[in-house]
């Protein structure tokens, strides 16, 4: 048991985020339910049997913010990963004249963790936000609705989802 949860589900999850953004090697727009049924085939070639496979497939098309919501535990698990992935590693170009509102707000991120607290029943995205390069409010302009996806996956698997920036909890 991994917090609770049987260690093959928890698998599931790590293969539901190892192939989560798979779509976006056809489009940008639409990658997950793209990427659902990508991995869905991938899965089937591999031996995977239907019922996790389509586990995987669920999780991966609903974690889109726009489209998506948590399924499962599996999908709840996948969208708290995927949308607390902000940090400075994300830009590659670091030419900081080139950088859009996403590569600012990543690259302000000097630290970010995701902790999981079984004792608490909540999960904590703890930011550090170096104001200089941008205000904490380019977070929220981007990043509002996956903190509120976050919040809901938590809620869904009967947790708390707590948001720290500079060491103020908001949420």
């Amino acid at each position: 048991m991994y917090y609770g949860y049987p260690r093959r589900r928890v698998e599931l999850a790590r293969i539901a985020g190892y192939l989560h953004d798979i779509g976006n090697c056809v489009n940008r727009v639409d990658h997950a339910h793209t990427g659902a049924i990508l991995s869905y085939n991938i899965l089937k070639d591999m031996g995977m049997d239907i019922e996790e496979r389509t586990e995987i497939m669920m999780a991966i098309g609903n974690h889109d913010e726009k489209t998506g919501t948590a399924v499962s535990d599996i999908s709840a698990a996948l969208i708290l990963a995927d949308k607390s992935d902000v940090h400075r590693d994300r830009v590659v170009n670091t030419n900081m004249s080139n950088f859009d509102i996403h590569d600012r707000v990543n690259y302000a991120v000097t630290k970010a963790s995701l902790e999981v607290s079984n004792e608490h029943k909540k999960v904590i995205l703890d930011l550090d936000i170096d104001t200089e390069i941008c205000p904490v409010l380019d977070y929220f302009e981007i990043f509002m609705d996956r903190t509120m996806m976050s919040k809901y996956a938590a809620k869904y698997l009967n947790i708390w989802f707590e948001l720290i920036i500079n060491d103020t909890k908001l949420l």
